[in-house]
């Protein structure tokens, strides 16, 4: 396990300048933006699911934030590679950019405040959001808050009970509140990313994981 955990942690390209940028935490339940059709030069869009976890074949299948049925997969929520590296998703906007550039590319995430300081997140960008600052990852983790679309996650399970509507549960033992198939992603938020509430970054475009795409099935051109 040690060197296959190095043997991810040192494979990662990186090809663009290191900038800084801020962060926030969300989990909605909706199809990401770029799970639709044309939004960027990739060989296929970001896979969804239905609120049966089955994969969906169509990338114009209707938002479950919109009264459709594709919503955000469950294996999106983040996970630790090692102590110091993990992987997951995030919706992105960055400074001179728009969805074309940034729909499935990967970023390398060093955090630079808090107790998480120094260890780094790298993330896929499935998403992005009018309400986003500029050079800001909103990081996908289950029970970090709906944001501004409440009715995607009763969608998906029935039932929703993820805490505050920004910020999500307070606690690792209101992750128990989620549905089971959410719950890793919410306990790696107290035990990995130690709570830390909305810390800053540096971050530089990589070579996405193979482990990031196999998931989203979406990589760029």
């Amino acid at each position: 396990m040690v060197f296959r955990n190095l043997v991810l942690a040192t494979a990662i390209a990186l090809v663009g300048a290191q900038s800084t940028g801020q962060t926030t935490r969300y989990w909605d339940c909706c199809k990401p933006s770029c799970a639709w059709s044309g939004k960027a030069s990739v060989t296929k869009p970001v896979l969804t699911c239905d609120k049966a976890g089955n994969t969906l074949t169509s990338p114009d299948v209707k938002s479950g934030c919109d009264g459709g049925t594709a919503f955000t997969c469950v294996n999106n929520q983040p996970w630790a590679v090692n102590d110091t590296l993990s992987y997951g998703f995030a919706a992105v906007k960055l400074s001179g950019g728009t969805e074309a550039s940034w729909c499935c590319a990967c970023y390398e995430l060093t955090f630079t405040s808090g107790a998480i300081a120094g260890k780094k997140l790298v993330v896929q960008a499935t998403n992005t959001g009018g309400d986003l600052g500029n050079n800001h990852f909103d990081l996908l983790m289950p029970g970090g808050g709906v944001g501004i679309f409440t009715q995607g996650c009763p969608a998906q399970f029935g039932s929703w009970n993820g805490g505050a509507q920004y910020g999500g549960v307070s606690s690792r033992a209101e992750c128990d509140n989620l549905p089971s198939s959410v719950r890793s992603g919410c306990y790696w938020r107290f035990d990995w990313f130690q709570n830390t509430d909305n810390p800053s970054v540096s971050f530089t475009q990589v070579t996405c994981p193979t482990a990031l795409t196999s998931i989203s099935g979406c990589t760029r051109l």
